[in-house]
């Protein structure tokens, strides 16, 4: 079985699992603390497919990939406890139905399809029993990881604690690294993702960017910037203000807008 194989499986049989347990529940958002822990499942399992093969960049990337997913699958799993259906998949039910159908396809399908290509540089990293030393190429993509991986833990912290404090209701997060993005955790995910591109490029597999850019536009067009953002102003009457002195995505200083 092949690498891209393999990682179909893997994600395709987790999503429809998955879906099988939101039916009851009625709730796809279950779908988002998973989704990380197949990028997991999918690493491993293609290095036992291979026997543990691959040396020192396999277990650079098994490390890269375990520890973004794991941290990531955590968080959102003490995110979502006790809370109801993500208002994203409360407005996809009352527009498709019959949903419980439709969720299958237009949710957990779809996620499995978006993992397979995320991980791409996975694939080929953890598909090809190269055992080639590592090289510099491999430690500048481990610490373009860390930076991303210290971007998304930090700031997803920060908002914990923010959203915890009950001094901060209907308040916007404008402290930490927050100040220097609205959305430095999303930042973070995607520069991790870029990190472990270098580390697939270290090992000649260039071709698999589409992976991290697929991540990145998820990040900014589709499930992230975009959506969050679609509303949030009208819930927080001083978002207008945060927006027009703060960066949408790369941290940057903030602008002043006063005179």
């Amino acid at each position: 079985m092949s690498a891209l194989g393999l990682a179909a499986l893997v994600a395709g049989g987790l999503m429809a699992g998955c879906w099988l347990v939101s039916l009851p529940k009625r709730d796809v958002s279950i779908v988002d603390p998973l989704w990380p822990m197949v990028f997991v499942a999918a690493s491993w399992s293609l290095w036992l497919f291979n026997d543990g093969a691959g040396g020192s960049r396999a277990w650079l990337m098994l490390v890269m990939v375990s520890a973004w997913g794991l941290r990531l699958g955590a968080h959102l799993t003490a995110r979502k406890r006790g809370a109801p259906e993500d208002f994203r998949y409360q407005a996809l039910r009352r527009r498709l139905q019959p949903f419980w159908l439709w969720s299958l396809p237009v949710v957990f399908i779809l996620r499995a399809g978006l993992a397979v290509v995320v991980s791409l540089p996975v694939q080929a990293v953890l598909g090809d029993p190269d055992p080639s030393p590592l090289r510099w190429l491999d430690w500048v993509g481990a610490a373009v990881w860390a930076v991303g991986l210290f971007f998304e833990a930090v700031s997803d912290e920060q908002l914990r604690r923010f959203k915890a404090d009950e001094a901060s209701r209907g308040s916007v997060m404008d402290r930490g690294l927050w100040r220097f993005s609205r959305h430095p955790n999303y930042f973070g995910d995607s520069v991790a993702w870029w990190g472990i591109w270098v580390v697939a490029a270290a090992a000649g597999a260039w071709w698999t960017v589409a992976g991290p850019l697929l991540m990145t536009i998820l990040l900014l067009r589709v499930s992230g910037v975009t959506v969050l953002e679609r509303n949030i102003s009208k819930r927080r009457p001083r978002y207008a203000e945060y927006v027009a002195r703060t960066s949408a995505f790369v941290p940057m200083p903030p602008r002043r807008t006063g005179r």
